[in-house]
């Protein structure tokens, strides 16, 4: 029998709704020193933690899954850091609040029958990229519940990404017309273009719609690399980042063979909902 394993990008998802409960009390100005009120902040939690149930029923029930799993980030900065220590610098960190309502929120998960993976020095996008594609080798059936671009690159005919708060599919033709290509070019694309997201740089000069053409004409960044006929001014930018375009696909390209030490039967779903 065929199985659908629904993977959660657990922290796209809480924290997304996290500040969709916070910003009514922000803008009421229900602050000290541009900090909630302790009492506020308990009720920002409280409302999150229901919410982030709600939603994860509602995404169980709409997707007919037979087995879930929600997949968190690890705690420690991971081995994308110590490759490049300016990954994602700059971006704003979780809340301390928030971090420490995560057990309670793992707890309710688990209610709904939805275990939580956390894992120990790898980001949620590489085990769940790991989960994906090792389902989709056997034929199965995986969706990943996330806003997160990356996935993009991992679509498939059974591997499909869900945009819970658009409530859409981010399928091939999405990627065609954001992009301008395929989604198994994506990793090319944006080895060459930068991830401002997660502050990768890219080959200085390049931008997507040049991106986007020398990778329709040629297939890959390899066979752009390797094609001596490219334009001269072209070529130039890709010789002076021959180290920077290395270390970008590093950066870019999902692990896709973490251990797991689980079996399949160990997150199938039992009929349960939110009362």
């Amino acid at each position: 029998m065929s199985a659908h394993l629904v993977l959660i990008d657990a922290l796209n998802l809480i924290r997304r709704i996290y500040a969709v409960q916070e910003r009514p009390f922000v803008q009421s100005k229900d602050q000290l020193d541009g900090e909630l009120a302790e009492k506020t902040q308990q009720q920002v939690l409280f409302n999150t933690q229901q919410a982030c149930t709600k939603a994860l029923d509602n995404i169980l029930k709409s997707q007919q899954a037979s087995h879930a799993l929600a997949v968190f980030d690890s705690q420690a900065p991971c081995w994308r850091y110590k490759l490049y220590p300016d990954y994602k610098k700059g971006r704003k960190k979780m809340s301390v609040y928030l971090a420490n309502e995560l057990p309670n929120i793992q707890d309710a998960f688990l209610k709904l029958g939805v275990d939580s993976l956390v894992s120990e020095e790898d980001e949620a996008d590489d085990l769940i990229a790991t989960l994906a594609t090792k389902m989709a080798l056997h034929g199965q059936n995986v969706t990943i519940i996330s806003t997160d671009k990356g996935f993009l690159s991992l679509l498939s005919p059974n591997i499909h990404i869900y945009d819970y708060f658009n409530r859409r599919y981010l399928n091939e033709k999405y990627v065609k017309d954001k992009f301008d290509i395929k989604p198994s070019q994506l990793i090319d694309l944006w080895t060459l273009t930068g991830d401002s997201t997660n502050k990768i740089p890219g080959v200085a000069g390049i931008g997507q719609i040049t991106a986007a053409t020398l990778l329709n004409e040629h297939g890959s960044l390899s066979a752009i690399l390797k094609n001596k006929d490219i334009k001269v001014s072209i070529k130039d930018k890709l010789n002076d980042s021959e180290e920077q375009i290395s270390l970008s696909r590093k950066l870019l390209t999902f692990k896709q063979n973490i251990p797991l030490g689980f079996n399949l039967k160990d997150i199938r779903l039992e009929q349960t909902t939110v009362q």
